[in-house]
């Protein structure tokens, strides 16, 4: 018997400062969560890293039942069978 399974969907805002490292390449961080900061040798490297350790600590801070220090925009229920999203995409031109 197939079941119909759903996936809870959450979308955070994550304020983020990005500043060119002295050494070269660029640092991220979060003034709302210390946890959360990243570098990166372009800033989109910087932004890609920050996304992947905030989604890491987020999946962590949920396991430990700790409080996420983000504003959540919205929640969603999907079915596993298939859903459309809208993903930001975020891209820097010189």
């Amino acid at each position: 018997m197939k079941t119909n399974k759903t996936i809870t969907l959450s979308e955070f805002e994550l304020p983020v400062t990005i500043q060119a490292d002295e050494t070269g390449g660029f640092i991220a961080t979060s003034p709302v969560w210390s946890d959360c900061y990243a570098q990166g040798d372009t800033i989109e490297g910087a932004v890609q890293e920050m996304t992947s350790v905030a989604t890491s600590l987020i999946e962590l801070y949920h396991e430990e039942g700790m409080k996420i220090p983000l504003t959540k925009k919205s929640q969603w229920k999907k079915s596993l069978g298939g859903f459309d999203l809208q993903l930001p995409v975020i891209v820097s031109y010189p």
